[in-house]
């Protein structure tokens, strides 16, 4: 996925769980990269005709134009003519990643990838699961400290992969007003895709979160005023 990927599992010692998880996030990449030209977004962007799509990709977009009506148009996969669903497959397969897991009896585990985290339980200390918050200026410090059970956080930003989130409204604007955006959903899906759409929003995407139920959120702006949803402060650890 062009990413690295951690993948902590603290109640079972079956390495077979691990190579299996690893096996599926290949499966996605070698599915859904835009990079590989043998994979099926390739090939349907460059004419695959619809009728001999997989089933799981026709579910993968649908997802995909559900997020766009929800999103007003800020979630759209479509540019200059190609589609590029990453947006959602991430977190998509994060939460397909953590499903597979529970369904094998793990309850205690944490997925993470390109900064995307699922958690389920606790650590192996018996706590909730850590997760930092970096500061958008200075990538080494943290500037909050999260503990987070049985959620998903997704933070979306331009300050490592630079200016890859576009505005559909406005496509030829580079987003400047918001460095970091951080989503606490219900699952990482559910993060994910609404932290890459509230993002494209500018600093009116805090006020999306707020409104959107089961979502908290943090905004870190380009002067580094931080924003943060009513109930984000129930997850600051420190």
């Amino acid at each position: 996925m062009g990413m690295p990927i951690t993948v902590e599992i603290v109640d079972n010692n079956d390495t077979r769980l691990l190579a299996d998880t690893f096996k599926f996030f290949q499966e996605v990449d070698n599915r859904y990269s835009t990079y590989k030209t043998n994979s099926e977004i390739t090939h349907i962007n460059n004419g695959l005709p619809k009728s001999k799509w997989s089933a799981e990709m026709r579910q993968v977009l649908r997802l995909c134009d559900a997020t766009k009506q929800q999103t007003d148009g800020y979630f759209d996969i479509e540019h200059e003519g190609k589609i590029d669903p990453s947006g959602l497959v991430k977190g998509w397969a994060i939460w397909e990643a953590a499903k597979r897991l529970r369904k094998r009896d793990s309850r205690n585990f944490y997925i993470e990838a390109g900064g995307d985290i699922q958690t389920y339980g606790n650590n192996a200390e018996r706590q909730p699961w850590t997760v930092g918050i970096r500061n958008p200026f200075n990538r080494d410090e943290i500037i909050k400290v999260l503990h987070i059970k049985n959620k998903g956080v997704a933070t979306s930003g331009t300050y490592i992969r630079g200016q890859h989130i576009y505005s559909p409204h406005q496509p030829n604007t580079s987003l400047t007003d918001v460095q970091s955006l951080t989503v606490v959903g219900q699952n990482i899906y559910e993060a994910d895709r609404f932290a890459t759409a509230a993002f494209a929003m500018g600093k009116d995407g805090i006020h999306f979160v707020e409104r959107t139920e089961g979502l908290e959120g943090y905004m870190v702006d380009n002067k580094g005023t931080a924003t943060l949803t009513t109930g984000f402060g129930e997850y600051v650890y420190a």
